[in-house]
């Protein structure tokens, strides 16, 4: 088989990934076009130190600026070794196909009695063919073909799922970074409260309940601040491992601010039949169980044959010098081995097959709907948060500011309200990740993309 290597890569980033170039005859230009058209991005299969080192110096000009979400897709796909080991699976089908297309090596026999010499009287020379594998020969390149057609699906199909991976991964550290900010100003807003309280405690304005109860707000802001430190290098450590980054690479600052909320969301029937339509597993099982169909034929029709048929041409030297040259044949008699086993088996196969597939479509249109009603949810929950509850929030803060300046209400008040405030805003960036989230997972269900 000849050696794969890599198309020409479009441009990633601000660079090119010049030289990395495929034979399409090994089939990953279909799954790299596949990956483009899906998520925007492209793949690459380096075979060669060369192509990894170009990879490399790729994802270390993406790691040059604020890593971003499209970046980060397509750092995870020049990158994720675990990636690059699957995509090894279209080389080992690419090979099988190039093995069911070769014809079976002729056999060759000789017989040299040990006490005379080569060529003397009593030796026989024979070379045969397997004619009946030789017959078989197109259809079990095609069989092997169509097992290299559901190999490509599934390595895309393992694609798809990475880049979900990723973005869940990168929506989670953006949000905990943004969450981070938020509580790094309901501490100091509570810092500053606890500085109050103890000058007005030693000016005997609070009690001893009072200034416990400050200090008590603090403590429990500095707690959920540290979790969310912790949590925060849980989360990056998750995404460094999906994007395949380690050392000083893993040292990336992320780009601010989730995105702003789609206009409006695909109907649940929109999504049942792009799914249906799109989806890469279910292509998989389908091809799948057409390859058991053809192979459950092929060996119904040659049942009753033989396995092995050897034509060839047999030499014989005589003990009276006379040399004999002629036709030979060779044939197993099926009588007790007729493939009755065999047929039982393959039958029992496509069944399995074919029962997988029908529970892989009911679980795609029961992943589509609990994905849609996820998304509904959250998107509701950020709706709320942006329409109501932050407005609402906002005016409570703004009316205790006016009593504060008016002297109707005291400090401990207006900070109280600043950090209502802060909480509503830290519980609606949470409700922000879970939407985008949750549209992450609707796109791994809907096959890889949300539009038709």
């Amino acid at each position: 088989m000849s050696r794969l290597r890599l198309i020409p890569a479009a441009a990633v980033a601000t660079l090119v990934l010049a030289g990395c170039k495929t034979n399409s005859k090994n089939g990953f230009d279909s799954v790299q076009t596949t990956v483009r058209d899906r998520t925007g991005q492209e793949l690459a299969w380096p075979v060669t130190q060369a192509e990894a080192d170009r990879a490399g110096a790729a994802v270390t000009q993406l790691l040059q600026t604020n890593l971003t979400l499209n970046s980060a897709v397509q750092i995870a796909l020049l990158n994720n070794r675990s990636l690059r080991a699957t995509l090894e699976e279209i080389g080992i089908s690419a090979a099988d196909v190039r093995q069911a297309e070769l014809p079976p090596n002729p056999r060759f026999f000789g017989y040299l009695p040990l006490d005379h010499p080569p060529l003397a009287p009593d030796t026989e020379f024979s070379l045969s063919e397997d004619f009946f594998n030789l017959l078989l020969l197109p259809l079990k390149t095609k069989i092997a073909s169509g097992q290299f057609e559901e190999t490509k699906l599934r390595v895309s199909n393992s694609v798809l799922q990475l880049v979900a991976d990723v973005k869940i991964a990168f929506y989670t550290v953006q949000a905990r970074q943004q969450l981070l900010d938020r509580l790094k100003t309901i501490l100091d807003l509570s810092a500053a409260g606890n500085e109050l309280s103890e000058r007005q405690y030693k000016a005997g304005n609070i009690n001893d309940l009072q200034l416990a109860d400050q200090q008590a707000v603090l403590q429990s802001t500095q707690l959920e601040f540290d979790r969310a430190r912790a949590q925060l290098r849980l989360d990056r450590d998750r995404l460094n491992r999906v994007l395949g980054l380690w050392g000083s690479n893993a040292e990336w600052t992320i780009s601010e601010g989730l995105p702003s909320l789609p206009a409006g969301e695909l109907s649940v029937n929109q999504l049942d039949s792009l799914a249906l339509q799109d989806r890469l597993d279910l292509a998989a099982a389908q091809r799948h169980t057409a390859a058991l169909h053809r192979a459950l034929s092929l060996r119904t029709k040659t049942q009753y044959l033989p396995t092995q048929i050897d034509i060839g041409v047999e030499s014989d030297r005589q003990s009276d010098h006379e040399n004999l040259v002629g036709p030979s044949l060779e044939v197993d008699v099926p009588i007790f081995d007729h493939g009755q086993a065999s047929v039982a088996r393959l039958q029992a196969e496509v069944r399995q097959a074919q029962w997988r597939e029908e529970a892989l479509i009911a679980d795609i249109h029961s992943e589509v709907r609990q994905a849609l009603d996820t998304l509904g949810a959250a998107r509701d929950m950020v709706e709320f948060y942006q329409k109501i509850y932050l407005p609402q929030r906002a005016r409570i803060s703004r009316e205790t500011l006016l009593q504060y300046n008016a002297m109707q209400a005291g400090a401990f008040a207006l900070m109280s309200a600043k950090k209502m405030e802060l909480d509503a805003e830290r519980e609606y960036i949470e409700s922000w990740r879970d939407y985008w989230i949750a549209r992450a997972e609707l796109e791994r269900a809907a096959g890889g993309k949300l539009q038709p």
